[in-house]
Protein backbone atom coordinates (compact mmCIF):
# COMPACT_ATOMS: atom_id res chain seq x y z
CA UNK A 1 0.00 0.00 0.00
CA UNK A 2 1.47 3.57 -1.22
CA UNK A 3 1.34 6.14 1.72
CA UNK A 4 1.73 10.03 1.70
CA UNK A 5 5.22 9.26 3.02
CA UNK A 6 5.78 6.94 -0.20
CA UNK A 7 4.63 9.76 -2.37
CA UNK A 8 6.74 12.29 -0.70
CA UNK A 9 9.83 9.82 -1.36
CA UNK A 10 8.89 10.07 -5.19
CA UNK A 11 8.54 13.42 -5.33
CA UNK A 12 11.95 13.83 -4.10
CA UNK A 13 13.80 11.10 -6.32
CA UNK A 14 11.34 13.02 -9.20
CA UNK A 15 10.05 8.85 -9.54
CA UNK A 16 7.40 10.12 -12.13
CA UNK A 17 6.32 6.55 -13.28
CA UNK A 18 5.95 5.89 -9.30
CA UNK A 19 3.70 8.63 -9.11
CA UNK A 20 1.65 7.79 -12.40
CA UNK A 21 1.36 3.94 -11.33
CA UNK A 22 0.05 5.65 -7.72
CA UNK A 23 -2.48 7.53 -9.78
CA UNK A 24 -3.60 4.74 -12.03
CA UNK A 25 -4.03 2.17 -10.29
CA UNK A 26 -4.95 3.09 -6.16
CA UNK A 27 -7.60 2.72 -4.07
CA UNK A 28 -7.37 5.46 -1.90
CA UNK A 29 -9.26 8.60 -3.12
CA UNK A 30 -6.56 10.69 -1.14
CA UNK A 31 -3.68 9.23 -2.46
CA UNK A 32 -4.53 9.28 -5.97
CA UNK A 33 -5.30 13.09 -5.25
CA UNK A 34 -1.83 13.64 -3.72
CA UNK A 35 -0.26 11.81 -6.62
CA UNK A 36 -2.28 14.34 -9.44
CA UNK A 37 -1.01 17.24 -7.18
CA UNK A 38 2.45 16.57 -7.14
CA UNK A 39 2.46 15.40 -10.79
CA UNK A 40 1.85 19.37 -11.23
CA UNK A 41 4.46 20.43 -9.02
CA UNK A 42 7.01 18.29 -10.96
CA UNK A 43 5.51 19.72 -14.34
CA UNK A 44 5.77 16.55 -15.42
CA UNK A 45 4.89 16.44 -19.21
CA UNK A 46 4.70 12.39 -18.93
CA UNK A 47 1.77 12.49 -17.09
CA UNK A 48 -0.48 15.10 -19.21
CA UNK A 49 -2.60 11.77 -20.83
CA UNK A 50 -3.02 10.40 -17.94
CA UNK A 51 -4.02 13.54 -16.11
CA UNK A 52 -6.44 14.33 -19.13
CA UNK A 53 -8.43 10.65 -18.11
CA UNK A 54 -8.63 11.99 -14.48
CA UNK A 55 -10.49 14.91 -15.84
CA UNK A 56 -13.75 12.31 -16.18
CA UNK A 57 -12.65 11.06 -12.60
CA UNK A 58 -15.94 10.19 -10.84
CA UNK A 59 -13.95 11.79 -7.48
CA UNK A 60 -14.56 15.27 -8.07
CA UNK A 61 -11.27 16.08 -5.88
CA UNK A 62 -9.31 14.07 -7.94
CA UNK A 63 -10.63 16.04 -11.18
CA UNK A 64 -9.92 19.28 -9.27
CA UNK A 65 -6.22 17.95 -8.41
CA UNK A 66 -5.61 16.77 -12.35
CA UNK A 67 -7.38 20.29 -13.77
CA UNK A 68 -4.61 21.83 -11.41
CA UNK A 69 -1.64 19.96 -12.60
CA UNK A 70 -2.33 20.04 -16.47
CA UNK A 71 -2.54 24.25 -15.63
CA UNK A 72 1.36 23.64 -13.63
CA UNK A 73 2.06 21.65 -16.65
CA UNK A 74 0.67 23.81 -19.26
CA UNK A 75 0.11 21.54 -22.58
CA UNK A 76 -1.94 22.83 -24.97
CA UNK A 77 -3.47 19.37 -25.50
CA UNK A 78 -5.41 19.97 -22.07
CA UNK A 79 -7.10 22.80 -23.67
CA UNK A 80 -10.36 21.25 -25.15
CA UNK A 81 -10.47 18.64 -22.13
CA UNK A 82 -10.21 21.82 -19.76
CA UNK A 83 -12.74 23.67 -21.81
CA UNK A 84 -15.31 20.85 -21.38
CA UNK A 85 -14.44 21.17 -17.27
CA UNK A 86 -16.05 24.69 -17.27
CA UNK A 87 -19.09 22.94 -16.62
CA UNK A 88 -18.39 19.91 -14.01
CA UNK A 89 -20.89 20.18 -11.51
CA UNK A 90 -18.42 21.21 -8.58
CA UNK A 91 -17.40 24.81 -7.95
CA UNK A 92 -14.14 23.92 -7.35
CA UNK A 93 -13.69 21.38 -10.67
CA UNK A 94 -14.96 24.54 -12.76
CA UNK A 95 -12.81 27.33 -10.59
CA UNK A 96 -9.49 24.99 -11.15
CA UNK A 97 -10.11 24.49 -14.75
CA UNK A 98 -10.23 28.28 -15.41
CA UNK A 99 -7.38 28.89 -13.28
CA UNK A 100 -5.48 26.25 -15.70
CA UNK A 101 -6.80 27.82 -18.77
CA UNK A 102 -5.18 31.10 -18.01
CA UNK A 103 -2.23 29.54 -17.33
CA UNK A 104 -1.56 27.52 -20.25
CA UNK A 105 -2.74 30.56 -22.14
CA UNK A 106 -4.16 29.61 -25.67
CA UNK A 107 -6.84 31.98 -27.00
CA UNK A 108 -9.04 29.34 -28.41
CA UNK A 109 -9.88 29.13 -24.83
CA UNK A 110 -11.45 32.93 -24.26
CA UNK A 111 -15.04 32.29 -25.79
CA UNK A 112 -15.57 29.32 -23.48
CA UNK A 113 -14.00 31.12 -20.70
CA UNK A 114 -16.23 34.52 -21.45
CA UNK A 115 -19.30 32.19 -21.48
CA UNK A 116 -18.79 31.03 -17.97
CA UNK A 117 -18.43 34.57 -16.71
CA UNK A 118 -22.16 33.24 -16.14
CA UNK A 119 -21.25 31.27 -13.72
CA UNK A 120 -23.29 31.07 -10.32
CA UNK A 121 -20.03 30.86 -8.23
CA UNK A 122 -18.05 33.87 -6.94
CA UNK A 123 -15.17 31.99 -6.56
CA UNK A 124 -15.02 30.12 -10.61
CA UNK A 125 -16.00 34.07 -11.49
CA UNK A 126 -13.21 35.22 -10.02
CA UNK A 127 -10.81 32.88 -11.47
CA UNK A 128 -12.54 33.50 -14.82
CA UNK A 129 -11.67 37.11 -14.92
CA UNK A 130 -8.32 36.26 -13.86
CA UNK A 131 -7.83 33.74 -16.60
CA UNK A 132 -9.31 36.82 -19.41
CA UNK A 133 -6.77 39.28 -17.87
CA UNK A 134 -3.83 36.78 -18.26
CA UNK A 135 -5.47 35.87 -22.02
CA UNK A 136 -4.99 39.48 -22.32
CA UNK A 137 -7.70 39.23 -25.16
CA UNK A 138 -9.38 42.77 -26.03
CA UNK A 139 -12.72 40.73 -27.02
CA UNK A 140 -12.96 40.31 -23.02
CA UNK A 141 -12.95 43.41 -22.63
CA UNK A 142 -16.61 44.54 -22.78
CA UNK A 143 -17.92 41.54 -20.62
CA UNK A 144 -15.39 42.57 -17.95
CA UNK A 145 -16.70 45.85 -17.71
CA UNK A 146 -20.06 44.48 -17.43
CA UNK A 147 -19.07 42.85 -14.31
CA UNK A 148 -17.98 46.13 -12.63
CA UNK A 149 -21.91 46.87 -12.01
CA UNK A 150 -21.72 43.36 -9.69
CA UNK A 151 -22.35 44.15 -6.03
CA UNK A 152 -19.24 41.96 -4.69
CA UNK A 153 -16.26 44.73 -4.39
CA UNK A 154 -13.66 41.43 -4.69
CA UNK A 155 -14.75 40.28 -8.14
CA UNK A 156 -15.18 44.15 -9.00
CA UNK A 157 -11.05 44.60 -7.58
CA UNK A 158 -10.21 41.13 -9.59
CA UNK A 159 -12.16 43.01 -12.77
CA UNK A 160 -10.14 46.31 -12.78
CA UNK A 161 -6.63 43.98 -12.23
CA UNK A 162 -7.53 41.98 -15.39
CA UNK A 163 -8.92 45.10 -17.29
CA UNK A 164 -5.00 46.59 -16.62
CA UNK A 165 -3.38 43.84 -18.01
CA UNK A 166 -5.84 43.81 -21.44
CA UNK A 167 -5.30 47.48 -21.63
CA UNK A 168 -7.68 48.48 -24.55
CA UNK A 169 -9.54 51.61 -25.35
CA UNK A 170 -12.54 49.76 -23.74
CA UNK A 171 -10.25 48.94 -20.57
CA UNK A 172 -9.19 52.01 -20.07
CA UNK A 173 -12.61 54.17 -20.23
CA UNK A 174 -13.59 51.01 -17.53
CA UNK A 175 -11.04 51.89 -15.66
CA UNK A 176 -11.42 55.74 -15.58
CA UNK A 177 -14.87 55.12 -14.23
CA UNK A 178 -13.80 52.48 -11.86
CA UNK A 179 -11.52 55.36 -9.91
CA UNK A 180 -15.03 56.43 -8.30
CA UNK A 181 -15.87 53.24 -7.34
CA UNK A 182 -17.85 53.11 -3.46
CA UNK A 183 -15.17 50.85 -2.45
CA UNK A 184 -11.78 52.03 -1.88
CA UNK A 185 -9.93 48.31 -2.74
CA UNK A 186 -11.25 48.86 -5.92
CA UNK A 187 -9.84 52.20 -6.45
CA UNK A 188 -6.66 51.06 -5.41
CA UNK A 189 -6.56 48.15 -8.14
CA UNK A 190 -7.93 50.26 -10.63
CA UNK A 191 -4.91 53.29 -10.43
CA UNK A 192 -2.46 50.72 -10.29
CA UNK A 193 -4.01 48.98 -13.48
CA UNK A 194 -3.91 52.45 -14.99
CA UNK A 195 -0.17 52.89 -13.83
CA UNK A 196 0.58 49.36 -16.01
CA UNK A 197 -1.21 50.34 -18.91
CA UNK A 198 1.05 53.84 -18.89
CA UNK A 199 -1.29 55.95 -21.16
CA UNK A 200 -0.68 59.39 -20.43
CA UNK A 201 -4.21 60.56 -21.20
CA UNK A 202 -5.29 59.14 -18.22
CA UNK A 203 -3.44 61.73 -16.02
CA UNK A 204 -5.82 63.78 -15.65
CA UNK A 205 -8.39 61.83 -14.34
CA UNK A 206 -5.85 60.46 -12.15
CA UNK A 207 -5.47 64.01 -10.83
CA UNK A 208 -8.62 64.81 -10.18
CA UNK A 209 -9.36 61.89 -8.23
CA UNK A 210 -6.37 62.72 -6.61
CA UNK A 211 -7.73 66.83 -5.96
CA UNK A 212 -11.55 65.32 -4.82
CA UNK A 213 -9.91 62.36 -2.77
CA UNK A 214 -10.00 64.65 0.36
CA UNK A 215 -8.17 62.47 2.45
CA UNK A 216 -10.62 60.04 2.71
CA UNK A 217 -8.29 56.75 1.73
CA UNK A 218 -4.56 57.17 2.31
CA UNK A 219 -3.84 54.32 0.12
CA UNK A 220 -5.81 55.29 -2.69
CA UNK A 221 -3.88 58.75 -3.13
CA UNK A 222 -0.69 56.83 -2.63
CA UNK A 223 -1.40 54.59 -5.51
CA UNK A 224 -2.73 57.61 -7.24
CA UNK A 225 0.36 59.67 -6.43
CA UNK A 226 2.28 56.67 -8.17
CA UNK A 227 0.40 56.00 -10.41
CA UNK A 228 0.92 59.01 -11.77
CA UNK A 229 4.34 59.20 -11.54
CA UNK A 230 5.10 56.20 -13.29
CA UNK A 231 3.08 56.89 -16.05
CA UNK A 232 5.34 60.67 -16.34
CA UNK A 233 8.29 58.40 -16.28
CA UNK A 234 7.21 55.89 -18.89
CA UNK A 235 6.28 58.61 -21.32
CA UNK A 236 9.45 60.85 -20.84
Amino acid sequence: MVTINDLENMRQENDVDGLLKALDINEDRRIREKAAYILGDLRAEKAVDTLISCLDDECWPIRKAAALSLGRIRDKKAVQPLIDLLNDSYWHVRENAALALGAIGDKQAVDPIIAALKDGSINVKCEVVEALGRLGDGKASHHLSEILKDEDFLLRACTVTSLGKIGDDVALKALINSLQDESYFVRVNAANALATIGNEETIPYLEAALNNSQGESHEFEHALEKAIENIKIKNK
